[in-house]
């Protein structure tokens, strides 16, 4: 894919939830991050000063995750719209004693924006594509 990026978390004691695992909230936040990356790569060469997010969908927690073990996030365009773009994140948790396992997965849709001259953020089309 043209158009992908890694990004990488170590589990620390305080994303953990009262059950002993990682909070999902913390893991979809996370994710979001990994989705920027690839959306950063995406809008490099054209006007807009960056995305924000559209929409979180199909989040799919797979596995539970540790304190101390890391995540790997991988994340690739997917879809393109005129000011969209969707990605496709899945996040593998890592440890010794667990091995690699797809902790979960989701897709999340950005959108590229452009800032105007009384400093308010709009829409922009990026005139990109997949290709």
């Amino acid at each position: 894919m043209k158009y992908a990026a890694q990004y990488s978390q170590l589990v620390m004691p305080d994303h953990i939830n009262n059950v002993g695992t990682l909070f999902g909230g913390q893991m979809v936040s996370w994710m979001d991050i990994a989705a920027a990356k690839v959306a950063y790569r995406f809008l490099r060469d054209t006007d807009a000063v960056g995305a924000v997010t559209r929409a979180i969908e199909k989040v799919e927690f797979k596995e539970p995750v540790f304190a101390g073990e890391w995540i790997n996030f991988s994340s690739k365009v997917i879809k393109v719209g005129k000011s969209s773009v969707s990605i496709h994140v899945d996040a593998f948790a890592e440890s010794k004693s667990r091995g690699k396992r797809l902790a979960c997965t989701a897709i999340i849709t950005m959108v590229a924006v452009k800032k105007k001259s009384d400093d308010n953020f709009v829409k922009f089309h990026h005139g990109n594509s997949v290709d």
